[in-house]
């Protein structure tokens, strides 16, 4: 004992240190695992020999996917969302813009496909022509609309969509994943401290008892092992409150539901399911043709109610043929037009299709086993790796704290 409070003399202040080191050892373990989640968004290093890839980035694939499950299965009704529009109020706020693309296209068309016959119309049998069009213009867009959400399925795929912004957009998918578990992450980093610390005193105490070389840095690796293991289990676990007395167990994921669903909501609402992301999708999707479908025969009843109101010898000066180019010219320009129109209404119908809620509300209403693979799968991947680098780094550390002790 003598010789135990003869050393502790000598080298109080190693002694003293060692709880704080391993305090800073269980945090920095931390914040590097946490960063090896998240970054670098690129592999880094030599294939493959040596190198890192954050591991959400590294599987945004399967990640990706994951999330789409998760969004379409569980927290989004795709054609509720659509069902929430109304066609009457999205035609009256597109009423300026659709006026003037109507009469832009109907000019185009008409001066490109017959340009003799528009020469030789008055002025005022044009702008007539054009008034009736026109016209003509909100109710071809109300049964547009009613159409397409008739058919939603046909014409939009939501998972397609959502896989592949996330997958093609990393930082995206790790915004998703890092926004909505940063307190998690956070709580990981300063448990590595509370952990470490108390970890720490053990370790002085069997250093003074056994001088052996090999102590300090087995505790520093066990001290980051148990750490980054334990700090992830209490994310998670329990799912549901324990009771022990007056203190309630309960992962802190879990506890965080409330706030956790309103984040993801606004963050799919925002980045993800976007108006002009959905347009996207809808006219470039992998089921875009049948849209383009649907566009072409809305057009073309439209010109066929144009051309059968006119003189019998304006229908026949037309011909057949020109008149399904002129049709087929005045569909893809609609389509053309179709994000930049639709962009006047992108208020309106943020605010209608009103994604966030539906999210959010769906999420609180999850089991917790479900709730917990929001999160959940970001550390599965590769989990065992960011513990492993704790252990260590710990063990690192304790063999400077050797050479400190013995030099």
């Amino acid at each position: 004992m003598n010789a135990v409070l003869d050393d502790f003399a000598r080298h109080w202040p190693v002694y003293v240190s060692m709880p704080f080191v391993a305090a800073l050892i269980g945090y920095v373990t931390k914040r590097v695992a946490i960063e090896m989640m998240f970054r670098p968004l690129e592999f880094i290093g030599i294939r493959p020999l040596l190198g890192w890839q954050g591991v959400v980035p590294k599987h945004g694939g399967r990640m990706a996917a994951i999330a789409t499950e998760l969004l379409t299965a569980n927290l989004l009704d795709i054609k509720e969302v659509f069902a929430r529009v109304d066609p009457v109020i999205i035609t009256r706020e597109l009423e300026q813009p659709l006026l003037r693309a109507v009469d832009g296209i109907a000019r185009d068309v008409l001066e490109q496909h017959h340009p003799r016959l528009w020469e030789v119309m008055p002025t005022l049998a044009q702008e007539l022509l054009i008034k009736q069009v026109q016209a003509s213009a909100p109710q071809l867009v109300r049964e547009f609309l009613d159409e397409v959400r008739d058919n939603l399925d046909e014409v939009l795929d939501v998972r397609h969509m959502t896989v592949e912004r996330l997958t093609r957009d990393r930082a995206l998918l790790v915004r998703l994943i890092r926004e909505t578990s940063r307190p998690e992450m956070t709580f990981i980093a300063r448990a590595g401290i509370v952990f470490g610390f108390v970890l720490g005193l053990v370790q002085a105490l069997v250093w003074a008892l056994t001088r052996q070389p090999l102590v300090l840095p087995i505790f520093g690796g066990a001290i980051g092992l148990f750490t980054d293991w334990l700090a992830i289990k209490m994310i998670f676990l329990p799912r549901e409150p324990v009771r022990l007395g007056r203190v309630i167990l309960q992962g802190k994921f879990q506890r965080r539901r409330a706030e956790v669903a309103r984040q993801y909501g606004e963050l799919v609402a925002n980045e993800v399911l976007t108006v002009p992301n959905l347009l996207d999708a809808l006219l470039r999707g992998p089921k875009s043709d049948r849209l383009v479908a649907m566009v072409e025969r809305a057009v073309g009843h439209a010109v066929d109610a144009q051309v059968s109101a006119a003189k019998p010898v304006v229908a026949l000066a037309v011909g057949a043929q020109r008149l399904q180019e002129m049709k087929h010219a005045a569909a893809q320009r609609a389509l053309a037009e179709l994000p930049l129109t639709a962009r006047y209404a992108e208020g309106y119908l943020t605010e209608a299709m009103d994604v966030a809620k539906m999210v959010e509300q769906r999420m609180l209403a999850l089991t917790p086993l479900e709730f917990e693979g929001l999160l959940r799968p970001a550390f599965r991947q590769d989990e065992w790796k960011l513990i492993a680098v704790g252990g260590v780094i710990g063990f690192l550390v304790g063999e400077l704290q050797v050479l400190l002790m013995l030099g």
